[in-house]
């Protein structure tokens, strides 16, 4: 009898215990779609100032550009696909901006581009690498998709076929994360990983 009733009490106190350690958890860490995009405030590459501020209750795009990057021209000389992106939603609280983080680029080199490609977007300037290290942007292309209230809601790839390579089953993860927000649905897909070339970035 006596050893019943101390197995009940060590059962009790260890069912007490494991409540205390319930109730003493950490809350779960933020998700990605939790976590407040940097701000920031650049000049483009003719002089103009824009801020993440500016575009306070619309949804934003970013591109991190580089006009010499092979995956970066893929997708403006072989197919149209940030371009054509940005004016599929620029009329549905959407605002598309490239952000050059290349050290060396010059103010000549993305006026031509943006002349050539007709740009419907500018090109931000952050040759110090100032706003690409605080988001992290490791490739060019990276992009990254912000929501009306500043959460970042995606980061990566602009989708999964680099430089053109499935002819099926392609997803523009960016269109996907786009088409979600502007019909007021939360994003699928959080995040993947980017492809590119490397951010050449200052030393």
């Amino acid at each position: 009898m006596r050893t019943q009733i101390i197995a009940t009490l060590a059962l009790l106190t260890a069912s007490a215990v494991a409540l205390t350690a319930c109730k003493r958890q950490e809350p779960p860490t933020a998700t990605t779609a939790e976590k407040k995009a940097p701000a920031f405030t650049l000049k483009t590459f003719d002089g103009k100032q824009i801020s993440l501020a500016d575009y306070k209750s619309k949804i934003v795009a970013l591109e991190w550009f580089n006009d010499e990057c092979p995956f970066v021209k893929y997708h403006y000389e072989k197919a149209s696909t940030m371009i054509d992106l940005a004016n599929k939603y620029k009329d549905k609280n959407v605002v598309w901006l490239a952000i050059n983080s290349t050290s060396h680029t010059t103010p000549e080199q993305n006026k031509a581009f943006a002349a050539k490609h007709q740009l419907p977007y500018p090109i931000l300037d952050d040759r110090s690498g100032k706003i690409g290290r605080a988001y992290g942007a490791t490739n060019t292309p990276h992009m990254f998709v912000i929501d009306t209230k500043g959460n970042m809601v995606y980061s990566g790839a602009i989708d999964n076929s680099a430089m053109g390579e499935k002819k099926e089953g392609v997803i523009n993860y960016v269109d996907k994360a786009l088409a979600e927000l502007t019909a007021g649905k939360s994003v699928g897909t959080a995040s993947t990983k980017p492809y590119g070339c490397s951010v050449k970035y200052a030393n």
